[in-house]
Parts: structure tokens; C-alpha cells; sequence
């Protein structure tokens, strides 16, 4: 693989010779299903072929060093495998250091440290989930390397409390379950109130999915992502005193509707009904791919978009543009923002021999409208995080 060769190089550059592990961790993308994972309600995410690679050395002391390919200004990361704790110092290097911080806490505390070099070719700040990516890869680095013998779920659910504890961002367990549990060709129907699960085969009937990236950076640290979260919360509160439920996953619309009004803020019940149509539409969404039925899948997947854009707002011009776009085209199915929003990547299904015109027309009117180009990217559905 050239990608390795280019890394094995720049290793014993940074690190000197030694004998490494190579260690994949994908990206994923959510076909429908959005804000409804800390809802308490049903995503459908897949792994993709894109990702975040690593090569693994141990050391004989306790401190690891890490290097990005991605980020070579930041030059080598070297902290304690004991007591780390968070520094804007460490940079980039807070999510992985975060996943040691996590593992320790749990009782399973390395004895050495790593040389550990990472190159990801996901786009950065694209919403497909670089940091669940080197998270999920950390853990199975950790995992594999000190034979701790911890079953992925369980990894998973460290790789995400190393982002809510450690970096501070409070996401929920969506992203690490998907490139952790991804499988080739599937995509997975996760139920995260109780991490239920089961592999729904993609088969897309002469159709693929087409990530198409705004290319606007965004950070959801600084976004609106937790005030949404906290609006959502204060509607679930509002809605447990006419209700004993746990979660607005639990509700279905009719029951939504009926009590909506005990949210007495108008901004809060837009936010609460969004999570709710949501998870009874990626069910529905699910119900329909496995009947064969991709045109109700897509536009399906339509009316999440607007849902996220009027009653959560989370979609902002640029997302809007992309998906407005799509369905004016010729063989689209169905176009949706995917990940946090505020910018990021749209989905879409597109019919494959629709696929170049759909680039080139998308390209162009979002070009002129926007003042930038996007990027497009053909998904292949991937496995999930594994040494190579």
C-alpha cells in the first residue's frame, strides 16, 4: 500500500527504525437519523472506505509520542501514559490522548508507552467524523497492543467518553459506534437508548451514495451543537410531566403532537418535534431500503433536511445550497445534510449513471452561488477500526 510506504518513511524519520503495527480506523457517514442519537432515538449510519491510518511502536517508558502527517507544524505530541489531562498545548493530539486518559480511568492503565504516527485522508472539519475516527483507533491500538481482550462495544463507549469528558465536546455515542462496529456494505440501524443494533445490507439498486463536502470549516466544539442538546433536554423535561418516558425517542408523532403544548417555548418544541419526526422516520427510512424501496428512502431523507433546516437549524447556506441543488438533478433520489451541520458534507443517492452530470452541475451552481467549490466523494461502505 503506497499510503504505508509514504508512512513507514516518514516514521523512522520522526521516530527512528523500529518494527511497526498498522492500525485503520474508518470515517463515517449517517445515511438519516440526525440529532436524534442523545435523543435517545435510531440512527443509520455506515463506516467508509476513508479514514485515519496508523503505525505503532512500542516504547520501553512511560511517555507516548504522536505525529500527524495531517498537521506537521504541530511537530511531535509527547505526553505521560499516566494522569494526562487536556492542554490547548496538545492540540489535535486531545482526542487519542483523551482515549489513554479514559482507558486508565477504567482500570486498564498501559504499562509502556507508543511511537504512534497518524495520516488521515478524510477531509478535515468535513463532518465525517475525523475525531470518532482517531479515537476509535486509539482504543483498538491501546486494546490490541497491552491484549486487554475489551470487546469493541465497550471501546466505543470509552472512544466517546474521551470526547465528552476529556476534549468537552458532549456528542453522543453515534460516531464511535459506527467506525468501530462498521461492517462492509451495511449500514447499521443503532437504537442509542439501549445500543441495540442489527446490519442492514445497502443495496442501493444501481444507485451509490455521494458525499458532497461544502469545504467551509467548522468546529462543533464552538457551535450551536451543545445549545441544541441543552434546548432538547429542556423539552424533555417539560414533556416528563404529562409523559413518563426517558427520552423523545420514545415517542411516536401522534403522541408528540398531542403534547407539545406543555412546551411552553416555541423554540424548544421545534427542537423536540424535529428528534421525534426524525426517529420515526429513520425507521420508517430502514423499513422501506429493506423492501426495496430506495425512492421512499430518498425522499425520506429529503424531509430530513428540512426538518434539520427549519425546526433544528442546524443547516445554514452552504448546506442548503448543496441540497437544494440535488434535488433539482436528474437521478437524485434523495440529499440531506449529514453529521452536526453548520457545515460540513450533504449525502445523497444518486443514480450511477447520473453521477458525473450531478458533480458538474452541483459543482457549478454552488460555485456561483457561494464563491467556492465543493468536493464530491463516491462512499464505499467499509469495515469498521482494525489492525491491518
Amino acid at each position: 500500500m503506497a499510503i504505508l510506504d509514504e508512512m513507514n518513511k516518514v516514521f523512522r524519520e520522526k521516530f527512528g527504525a523500529a518494527d511497526t503495527h498498522a492500525y485503520f480506523s474508518p470515517g463515517r457517514v449517517n445515511l438519516i437519523g440526525e440529532h436524534t442519537d442523545y435523543n435517545g432515538g435510531h440512527v443509520f449510519p455506515c463506516a467508509i472506505s476513508l479514514g485515519t491510518y496508523a503505525l505503532v511502536a512500542p516504547r520501553t517508558d512511560g511517555v507516548s509520542r504522536l505525529y500527524s502527517m495531517n498537521l506537521p507544524e504541530q511537530g511531535v505530541v509527547e505526553f505521560p501514559m499516566h494522569g494526562a489531562v487536556k492542554t490547548d498545548v496538545y492540540g489535535w493530539a486531545n482526542y487519542p490522548i483523551g482515549v489513554v486518559r479514559m482507558m486508565e480511568d477504567a482500570g486498564h492503565a498501559a504499562a509502556h508507552g507508543f511511537d504512534i504516527l497518524f495520516y488521515g485522508n478524510l477531509p478535515n472539519g468535513a463532518g465525517l467524523s475525523s475525531s470518532a475516527s482517531i479515537e476509535v483507533l486509539m482504543a483498538v491500538i491501546l486494546n490490541d497492543e497491552l491484549g486487554l481482550g475489551i470487546d469493541m462495544v465497550e471501546l466505543v463507549k470509552l472512544a466517546q467518553k474521551a470526547e465528552n469528558i476529556f476534549v468537552g465536546m458532549n456528542c453522543g455515542i453515534m460516531d464511535q459506534f459506527a467506525v468501530g462496529m462498521g461492517k462492509k456494505d451495511c449500514a447499521i440501524l443503532l437504537d442509542c437508548n439501549t445500543l441495540a443494533y442489527r446490519y442492514s445490507k445497502l443495496d442501493l439498486k444501481g444507485c451509490s451514495i455521494v458525499i458532497t463536502n461544502t469545504n467551509k470549516a467548522h468546529s462543533l466544539v464552538t457551535s450551536a451543537y451543545n445549545e441544541r442538546r441543552m434546548q432538547s433536554e429542556a423539552a424533555l423535561k417539560a414533556l416528563q410531566k404529562v409523559k413518563a418516558i426517558k427520552s423523545l425517542g420514545e415517542l411516536t408523532n401522534a403522541e408528540f403532537d398531542e403534547n407539545a403544548a406543555v412546551i411552553e417555548d416555541e423554540v424548544e418544541r421545534r427542537r423536540a418535534r424535529h428528534a421525534v419526526y426524525e426517529n420515526r422516520r429513520t425507521l420508517e427510512a430502514v423499513e422501506a431500503l429493506e423492501k426495496n424501496d430506495v425512492k421512499r428512502f430518498g425522499a425520506l431523507m429529503n424531509d430530513s433536511h428540512v426538518s434539520l433546516r427549519d425546526d433544528y437549524e442546524v443547516t445554514g447556506l452552504e448546506l442548503d445550497t448543496l441540497a437544494e441543488l440535488a434535488w433539482q438533478q436528474e437521478g437524485v433520489l434523495g440529499s440531506r445534510m449529514t453529521g452536526g451541520g453548520f457545515a460540513g458534507c450533504t449525502v445523497s443517492i444518486v443514480r450511477d449513471e447520473a453521477i458525473p452530470a450531478f458533480e458538474k452541475n452541483v459543482a457549478e451552481a454552488y460555485t456561483a452561488k457561494i464563491g467556492y467549490a465543493p468536493s464530491f466523494y463516491v462512499a464505499n461502505i467499509a469495515d469498521g477500526a482494525r489492525r491491518l
